[in-house]
């Protein structure tokens, strides 16, 4: 589940660098458009992922020395 979500998490950090830098939007070119459905699931799984990557932050990890 990690790993799903910080995959997500670059996809979007990836496709805001885009709109940032270049102004062009990647998964609404990809996936027709910003309205589209398939675009909006895009964006909310990102989000979705965003939010459960919070939750990493205050996780406790083990170290393996």
């Amino acid at each position: 589940m990690e790993r799903l979500a910080l995959i997500l998490v670059i996809i979007g950090a990836l496709n805001w660098g885009l709109i940032g830098a270049f102004n062009f939007d990647l998964v609404a070119s990809l996936f027709g458009g910003q309205t589209a459905w398939l675009s909006r699931i895009v964006y909310s799984l990102v989000g979705l992922a965003g939010l459960y990557s919070i939750t990493l932050l205050f996780k406790e990890r083990i170290r393996q020395d």
